[in-house]
């Protein structure tokens, strides 16, 4: 059957691609350790669920207005003025299904074709075609692993063009674990609005920041210039929320309508359940978090630990979110010439599921994820030491 030619702009999820191959090789027997994995091994905390147990029991079960209801914008407002001292209107907010939903109807609301986007390179493999999708162009802006995986004022500079219409910046980031600083957000949004250029600031790892970096957020950005940023996060990374898709963002209460509309005639209303949960989750107890938070450190350090014993590897050190992001391309051979054929090599012959760099924009690196148990970390890095020491 035809499919829209707009199909041609997208590609399949290369970190759901190798989550479905290793399921695949499981079913034939074999073990696989997996470092593929975007999400935490934690349960959600019970006082969470319990809540969304509550709204069954109360037969909270209805239509909701579309953005959500008063009371969990409204909880999006509080975290926001708890976390970091920044208010926001409720009318600036709006709930959507996961992070995802809140960037693809973003994008959508906000792209015109024959715009432009900067997308720091790496970034997370689903940015440049959700732009491709709103008839944007992506503008890749590379980054180094000697620099940390952080673009400063001056790359961005180079890569913008008079048709530049956003950028986004995904800190901590996934697939790098990169995080800028708070001094570094600032300088990046005055240049911006210099620029008249609407920053994105994906958050959704914002509470999974490890010592001696800080939390920072563009939230206060949004409060000075609404019309250049706007703030998208979610429940799924900090409050072990995957499969709950919660997300949302903060922006101009223009594009928040503009938003709405376009998600009345696609979704209509984030699960009522489930924005219940989310009032739990954001205004209640954060200690559950700092516990998921502490253990995430632990396991970063362990990996790294590891990692420091292959020869020819180089990783920065993340400061947040869980992932690694080695640079291994000094052991790339003939036979293994690229990160997709190491990644492979590595699931078939050491099995272990990774994910390959180039989806994130560089050729050089593997993901790994430490959203796993310690054991099967340390197990699975030591497969793949031993596997590169044989290149």
């Amino acid at each position: 059957m035809r499919t829209a030619l707009r199909m041609r702009l997208v590609a399949p999820s290369a970190t759901l691609g190798m989550a479905a191959k290793a399921a695949d090789l499981r079913r034939q027997g074999k073990a696989v350790l997996d470092l593929s994995a975007g999400e935490p091994d934690f349960n959600t905390p019970a006082h969470i669920k319990d809540a969304a147990k509550k709204a069954i029991d109360d037969n909270f079960t209805r239509y909701t207005p579309v953005p959500g209801i008063h009371t969990v914008r409204e909880a999006v407002t509080a975290y926001y003025k708890n976390t970091y001292g920044v208010p926001a209107p409720k009318e600036a907010v709006i709930l959507t299904n996961g992070g995802k939903h809140a960037l693809y109807t973003l994008f959508a609301a906000l792209l015109n074709p024959g715009e432009e986007v900067l997308v720091p390179a790496p970034y997370w493999v689903s940015y440049p075609d959700m732009v491709r999708l709103a008839g944007a162009t992506p503008v890749p802006v590379p980054s180094s692993p000697e620099k940390g995986f952080l673009v400063s004022v001056e790359d961005l500079e180079r890569a913008a063009t008079p048709t530049t219409r956003a950028l986004i910046l995904n800190s901590p980031s996934n697939p790098t674990g990169a995080h800028y600083s708070a001094a570094a957000l600032d300088a990046i949004m005055e240049w911006a609005v210099s620029r008249d250029i609407v920053i994105v600031s994906d958050e959704i790892y914002d509470r999974l920041v490890y010592e001696p970096a800080k939390p920072a957020s563009l939230a206060g950005g949004f409060a000075l210039h609404p019309e250049h940023v706007a703030v998208v996060g979610g429940l799924s990374k900090s409050f072990a929320m995957t499969g709950w898709r919660l997300g949302y963002a903060i922006a101009h209460p223009n594009l928040i309508r503009a938003m709405s509309t376009l998600q009345s005639q696609s979704t209509s209303n984030v699960c009522s359940i489930a924005q219940k949960a989310a009032i739990a989750a954001l205004t209640g107890p954060m200690d559950c978090v700092e516990e998921m938070r502490l253990a995430f450190k632990r396991r970063r350090d362990l990996a790294l630990s590891i990692i420091k014993t292959w020869k020819k590897a180089f990783c920065p050190t993340p400061a947040g979110a869980f992932y690694l992001f080695p640079c291994l391309s000094d052991y790339y051979t003939a036979a293994v010439p690229n990160s997709t054929a190491l990644s492979e090599a590595l699931l078939t012959e050491a099995g272990v599921a990774t994910v390959p760099g180039v989806a994130f924009g560089e050729d050089r690196c593997l993901r790994f994820s430490y959203a796993t148990d310690d054991a099967t970390l340390e197990k699975a890095l030591v497969a793949i030491g031993d596997f590169l020491g044989k290149l």
